[in-house]
């Protein structure tokens, strides 16, 4: 009898009976498993030997998830290639649908292949390519510690730091350090701040000079510091001024050493900040930064844009990073581009905006006539979030320490955190209002119906309160010593010690703005659809502007460009025009710049006395430096060229 063909079936007995259920399955036994990996500790590209059973119908082998190259030796053996994405895990092998994996995890030791560039200076982005890489990770450039972020298993970017030497880049990850080739850290400049008024303080470092020599750092053409550079060529200057006359735009920052020649450079943006009514929470309605428009010249300002809203705007501008942010009775809120008045975006509450928004930390704040205050995103518009009083919220929002403040005419006063919205506490006055409260030195102050509060900020307890005998809708400034403010058909400056009126000045109808006084100069609107500008010292008029409505707007004045809003629906820009250009743009040629020889190294006598040695170091037994020449500067080095 030859061989019979038979198919294997499971039986059951059933009542004394066998039933036959089907074919039979494989057992668990005969399942892939993986009792172990070796070696546990690999680099990209290293074999894995993978010992097992039931390995001999694998079809994918991958560690941590990255598939990997494998050769099935025997039903218990495999041979794995560690493949270049592949990072720290289990290693599983698949069979049909199942799949199963090590018992222990094997560590991918990193690994770096390249980096690019192979030269730069500071601040330039550097991308390191290799194997292994995982979060976290720290990098250093030679000693110096630097950014590290990691964009996958191939990949890390990072920055070169201030004060970076040229040696090897050390990358650590997965808790092992790995080692690049040289990096050559060329010439550079770099400022710990690109932005902000003048008179910024900001950090100035250096790299890629030559070592212990005269270094001069110039804003524009004027030299302003002189620092010495160490013994490998770079410097540190903390406290580097932006001179407090540096217009409004692009000032460019040079180095440029006495003795090589080299030179490298970077560009410091002069831009300030009006984020809410009244300039800061203490709402004093002064820009202290502000060195373009003063009584000089603030009669030759015009119009340089205007924009349309859908109804009449009483809201007060916030000036954040070149975009106006302004309330309209259309009900929105308004982004507009701070040149040209192009909307950027408009956001649409459910009640006439006249508050005025107040921009912190990427974050618009204003309320709205339907009851709510709003946290809008600063780019875009999206709400954050919103919280409800029980009445309009006229009030311009202050925002102190992560704590919004503002008044509602449900009689309240609130205070909110700035991030979610939560009401922190609220104290009753007893009457609606929307005075925009004020916050200094941890007091918020507001007015309501002729009674000033005092309030502690932290906890929302009344400290002080007192009656005016009346309502005032003009709120003071308060600048040198004057006090100015609107109060009837007039605008005041009275003596802030004894109350004394110094000047008035009349216009013809009520002034309810809130005078801004900047540089000499004092912005205010009236009932009589005109915007004025008046000598903060003596009362003259200097400059007027008659608008379609009344000006019932606090004007903002920044970067040279004062905004006002107008009940005839428009947010005006009023600036010197073409005076208004960014001269400063153009990039200085490093060759044309001449240093200050009244200048020194140190910063103070105990300084000097310290460094007395190495500055004679720096000057014995070299050549005259470049500024000497008979053609200075002649062939200003850039090794390898101007940064950026």
């Amino acid at each position: 009898m030859g061989p019979v063909a038979m198919t294997l079936a499971a039986f059951v007995t059933i009542a004394g009976g066998l039933v036959a259920a089907g074919p039979a399955t494989a057992s668990a036994a005969s399942r892939a498993s993986i009792t172990s990996v070796v070696p546990s500790r690999a680099k990209a590209g290293a074999t894995e030997v993978i010992t097992g059973t039931g390995l001999f119908k694998v079809t994918r082998v991958s560690i941590h998830g990255a598939a990997a190259r494998f050769k099935v030796l025997s039903a218990t053996k495999i041979s794995a290639t560690v493949p270049a994405n592949a990072t720290s895990g289990l290693v599983s092998v698949t069979a049909g649908s199942a799949s199963t994996t090590s018992p222990e995890i094997v560590e991918i030791v990193p690994t770096v292949a390249s980096f690019t560039p192979a030269s730069s200076g500071v601040g330039t982005a550097v991308v390191i390519r290799g194997t292994g890489f995982t979060s976290p990770c720290s990098i250093k450039f030679n000693r110096t510690s630097a950014t590290c972020s990691v964009s996958s298993a191939t990949n890390i970017k990072t920055t070169v730091p201030a004060l970076a030497a040229t040696g090897a880049i050390l990358v650590t990850t997965a808790g092992t350090t790995a080692t690049t080739s040289k990096f050559t850290v060329s010439l550079g400049l770099a400022l710990s701040s690109t932005i902000g008024p003048p008179s910024s303080l900001v950090t100035v470092n250096g790299t890629g000079f030559d070592p212990h020599e005269l270094v001069d750092l110039y804003v524009g053409e004027t030299d302003e510091a002189l620092v010495a550079s160490n013994a490998t060529g770079d410097f540190s200057r903390g406290g580097f001024s932006i001179p407090a006359s540096t217009q409004p735009g692009t000032a460019w920052i040079s180095a440029v050493g006495r003795r090589s020649g080299l030179a490298a450079q970077d560009a410091f943006t002069v831009r300030t900040n009006w984020p809410e009514h009244g300039f800061g929470p203490a709402h004093r309605g002064t820009n202290p930064y502000e060195n373009t428009l003063d009584t000089s010249n603030v009669g030759g300002i015009d119009r340089q844009w205007s924009h349309k809203t859908g109804n009449a705007v009483d809201s007060s501008a916030a000036v954040v990073r070149g975009v106006v942010y302004v309330g309209s009775w259309d009900d929105d809120v308004y982004a507009l581009n701070a040149t040209t008045g192009v909307k950027l975006w408009s956001y649409k509450t459910g009640g006439i905006v006249e508050s005025s928004p107040a921009v912190v930390n990427g974050v618009v704040y204003v309320g709205s006539g339907d009851d709510n205050v709003y946290a809008l995103k600063a780019t875009t518009g999206a709400k954050i979030w919103s919280h409800k009083t029980g009445n309009a919220v006229n009030s311009s929002p202050t925002v102190v320490n992560g704590v919004v403040y503002v008044s509602s005419f449900d009689a309240n006063i609130y205070a909110f955190r700035a991030t979610t919205g939560a009401e922190i506490w609220s104290y009753q006055t007893g009457a609606g209002n929307g005075s925009s409260p004020a916050v200094v030195n941890g007091v918020v102050y507001a007015g309501s119906n002729g009674d000033v509060y005092a309030i502690n900020a932290t906890t929302g307890a009344k400290i002080w309160t007192t009656a005016t005998g009346g309502a005032i809708d003009s709120s003071p400034a308060v600048v040198n010593g004057l006090v100015y403010l609107g109060a009837g058909v007039d605008v005041y400056a009275l003596n802030a010690t004894t109350g004394a009126e110094i000047w008035s000045y009349p216009t013809s109808g009520a002034v309810d703005s809130s005078p801004a006084v900047v540089n000499g100069v004092v912005y205010v609107g009236s009932f009589d659809d005109h915007l004025y500008a008046i000598n903060a010292s003596n009362g003259l008029g200097l400059w007027q502007f008659t608008t379609g409505g009344i000006v019932d707007s606090s004007p903002t004045v920044a970067n040279g460009v004062v905004y006002v809003g107008s009940f005839d629906g428009n947010v005006y820009a009023f600036s010197l025009g073409g005076a208004l250009a960014d001269a400063a743009a153009q990039r200085v040629s490093a060759a044309s710049l001449r240093p200050n020889l009244a200048l020194s190294a140190c910063r103070s006598p105990r300084s000097c006395q310290a460094s007395r040695r190495s500055l004679e170091r720096i000057w014995s037994g070299t050549r005259a430096p470049a500024w000497q020449h008979p053609q200075p500067f002649v062939g200003v080095r850039t090794r390898p060229e101007l940064r950026r």
